[in-house]
């Protein structure tokens, strides 16, 4: 580990002040994200138990979770993981001395970070050469040439293409080319990693990694597959954080794939010199509007020359950074050319990398003038600029980077064209040896149908969810992630400090105990002090003349709530199937309480009923929230979560009802158009004749009841965006311009909250307009314009009546 001390703000602050609270504790140090977290062994869900009866926090010294494993229904084939790689620990990235270089003495420890870069292996042979002359030269690309210039000339010409439009479109192709390609020099690769260091270790008190997840990393680099990076997008800073990393422990740089927005002059040769390439935003659409057919091809010609060459690829398939502290839905634009390389058979294998990435507090501070509805601002050096000096004068935390466990996508693609999992079973064969090149496994991926477009689409997307999933699910969880998260949904009337530190020392212990890894250690009261200091104005900090309590509660104006709320959603995925349960638990009882057939007494409630409300929710919300893999039934992670439940003492089995169980009508088959939120691997066959149905009792004990509020409360902003979305098109009824559409609801939202209707002040940050253009509305084209109108099942009043009432069964109005 590594002891930092709190570092102050100069000059006087004032007496109510988060610096005041730091002040009143200055000689306490942090002890940020060593290998081992001294926790008490906590297995009920006590969670906000009193810490104060237990006197001091035991040290029981238990181990950290190993987090980033893939998906072993998907990705069989452990190759690069064995028994000893999670107890390698963690490792501060930036912290270099002298024992870092191969030399010593009072020299070495002032030029240790000089002597450190020099040391790196990396070297002009390790990248790709004649890049741009075998792209051009390709056939496909020569295809996409003629084909253009075909489009372009009057159909009686078409019989022999005009050689001048040939040689235009060629040099349009090379163009097109030149602003796209990276081109990587070792020389700056170090000079920005000298530079880095300098940067990092003033701005970030640390960049942990785990030793064994790069461990892997380094097997999977020494295997003759490529591999792609696929992490989540949280912050600019990512693009460099990667590759920092990897060069300091001799992994060569990934070529990173950014979009065209960030091609600024001076700024644009220096990601290109680090291995950045730009893209549009758009692949098929050109500026105009038209389908570009040779942008697309050149695009897919040179990432396949990457892969042939065996470089590697850094790709954020969210597409942007999230505004939001959740992972956006994936979009596979760039993955289907990495994937479709493998089918054409221009590399033997992939390897993908899944890369969780957490920070205390972004660099960018927040994006609040974005969620305000303010447009956003395009990317200027001088902006870039301004961004470094920022960054000079604050300090940002620590950050924790974490590298999901590579699996094949040759495997991936054979488990997910298998028809059952049996495949799983197959491909492994119980040899810990397996070569990817067997005969055997290439005649199975040959046997692959591709020529289906539908069925591409799906497995690019599977791979796609199941990546961000792994990358979200071994993001660490930040002391700010909980403090904020406890604020917001547990304290939002205030809490002393004594009780905030209890709560957060109850907290950690669940995540934990949910597998989810932590990135910080040390006093509790110490962390949360820290996290207090990096929230800055986002909180209030009194004290109390009577004793000197503080009393801490969040801002209530709207962009201390939507940054709070931006770092709070960094725990959501620890209690997300538990809070979808939670809300459907409340829908269920509030449902029993007006029919009493479905209940046996008060207070309980049927566990099929109770699941298959969840499932339904689920699907509701999977535009924003993802509960489970694609590969793992959704009502299967639910059961599992009731499970949880019943062990925690939540629920209790109050009966067992021996009659088959009943099957009761969802509130989708109430609509002319079988509209549903079911997926299709959901049906009735999922609860088989011998399934028995079992009524479940909630348990009366005040912990257990704050804790179903408290899950229920996480889910409430985005439950009160639903709702207010569901609200706005009640009344709607003439078409309307997609944009003003957008507009217009994210100024309705602003409004709830500025004259304090919302119960969640935070709500307008879901971008819930999206997900009803696509339910709710069907797109049509009106002069050159896309334009909303409501769909035939939403036509008539009473089913947008119907979904505002379904909405609002969940809602904690």
């Amino acid at each position: 580990g590594m002891e930092c001390a709190l570092s102050l703000p100069g000059g006087s602050p004032p007496a109510v002040s988060v610096c005041d609270l730091i002040l009143a504790s200055a000689r306490s140090r942090l002890l940020c994200c060593c290998d081992l977290f001294q926790v008490e062994n906590c297995r009920s869900l006590a969670v906000f138990r009193s810490a104060a009866a237990i006197g001091r926090e035991s040290l029981l010294s238990r181990k950290r979770p190993f987090v980033g494993r893939c998906c072993h229904v998907c990705s069989p084939l452990s190759r690069f993981f064995n028994a000893s790689i999670p107890s390698l620990g963690l490792r501060n990235v930036i912290y270099i001395n002298e024992t870092h270089t191969r030399y010593r003495g009072w020299l070495a420890r002032r030029l240790c970070y000089v002597l450190f870069v020099q040391d790196r292996d990396v070297h002009r042979d390790m990248f790709p050469r004649n890049v741009i002359e075998n792209v051009l030269n390709n056939t496909r690309v020569q295809k996409a040439i003629v084909e253009t210039v075909v489009q372009r000339m009057p159909v009686e010409c078409i019989v022999q293409p005009d050689s001048k439009a040939l040689c235009k479109e060629k040099r349009k192709a090379r163009g097109v080319l030149q602003q796209m390609v990276s081109n990587i020099s070792p020389a700056i690769i170090r000079l920005t990693g000298w530079v880095l260091l300098k940067l990092f270790n003033g701005f970030f008190w640390s960049i942990q990694i785990h030793k064994g997840q790069l461990e892997m990393v380094k097997k999977a680099a020494s295997e003759n597959a490529p591999l792609v990076f696929l992490p989540v997008h949280k912050s600019h800073i990512d693009y460099l954080l990667l590759t920092f990393i990897l060069f300091c422990h001799n992994i060569k740089a990934p070529h990173i794939a950014a979009g065209n927005n960030l091609n600024l002059p001076i700024f644009s040769t220096l990601i290109r010199k680090l291995g950045g390439f730009f893209i549009r935003r758009k692949l098929d659409v050109s500026e105009d509007g038209q389908k570009d057919v040779l942008y697309r091809s050149v695009l897919r010609v040179y990432i396949e020359e990457l892969l042939r060459q065996h470089q590697f690829l850094e790709i954020f398939v969210e597409g942007t950074r999230s505004r939001s502290g959740k992972p956006y839905a994936p979009r596979t634009g760039l993955l289907s050319i990495v994937v479709d390389s493998l089918y054409a058979n221009a590399v033997s294998d992939i390897m993908v990398i899944p890369v969780g990435i957490s920070y205390d507090r972004i660099i960018e501070g927040n994006y609040n003038s974005e969620q305000l509805g303010k447009p956003k601002k395009k990317e200027s050096l001088w902006g870039a600029l301004q961004g470094v000096v920022r960054m000079l004068r604050k300090n940002f935390g620590c950050v924790r980077v974490d590298f999901g466990q590579p699996f094949s996508v040759k495997l991936t693609l054979l488990c997910l064209s298998s028809p059952n999992s049996v495949m799983s079973s197959i491909l492994c064969l119980n040899r810990p040896s397996f070569e990817l090149r067997e005969p055997e496994v290439d005649m199975m991926m040959n046997s692959i149908d591709c020529s289906d477009e539908q069925y591409r689409r799906q497995v690019i997307s599977n791979i796609a969810a199941h990546a961000l999933f792994t990358a979200s699910k071994c993001s660490a969880v930040m002391s700010t992630h909980i403090v904020a998260c406890l604020l917001l949904y547990r304290h939002r009337q205030g809490v002393n400090l004594s009780k905030l530190v209890e709560d957060f020392f109850c907290m950690k212990e669940v995540v934990l105990a949910h597998d989810f890894d932590l990135g910080f250690s040390g006093n509790s009261e110490d962390v949360v002090m820290h996290a207090l200091h990096l929230l800055g104005d986002c909180v209030n900090v009194r004290s109390s003349r009577r004793n000197s309590e503080f009393f801490i509660a969040p801002a209530t104006t709207i962009p201390a709530l939507f940054e709070l709320n931006y770092y709070s959603n960094g725990i959501l995925q620890v209690f997300l199937a538990e809070a979808v349960l939670a809300c459907s638990l409340c829908a269920a009882l509030k449902h029993s309480a007006t029919d009493p057939a479905h209940v046996a007494s008060e207070g309980t409630v049927s566990q099929e009923r109770l699941i298959r409300t969840a499932a339904s929710l689920s699907h509701l919300l999977s535009n924003d929230v993802t509960v489970a893999l694609p590969c793992q039934a959704v009502h299967q992670a639910l059961h599992d979560a009731v499970g949880k439940f019943i062990q925690y003492g939540i629920l209790m089995v109050a009966e067992e009802d021996l009659s088959p169980s009943p099957t009761e009508e969802t509130w989708a088959s109430k609509y002319p158009d079988g509209l549903s939120w079911r997926s299709d691997e959901e049906d009735d066959s999922d609860y088989g004749e011998e399934q028995r149905d079992r009524y479940l009792k909630v348990s009366q004990s005040q912990e257990h009841k704050e804790f179903i509020v408290f899950l229920h409360r996480l889910l409430g902003p985005l439950l009160e965006a639903y709702f207010s979305a569901a609200v706005f098109v009640h009344s709607f009824s003439a078409p309307v311009e997609e944009t003003e559409y957008v507009n217009t609801f994210h100024k309705y939202l602003l409004s709830r909250t500025e004259k304090k209707i919302a119960v969640f002040g935070e709500s307008p940050t879901n971008k819930v307009e999206f997900w009803f253009m696509l339910i709710v509305f069907k797109e049509v084209q009106r002069n050159n314009k896309a334009v909303l109108e409501l769909s035939n099942t939403f036509l008539p009043l009473i089913n947008r009546q119907k979904l505002l009432e379904y909405i609002l069964h969940f809602n904690i109005l």
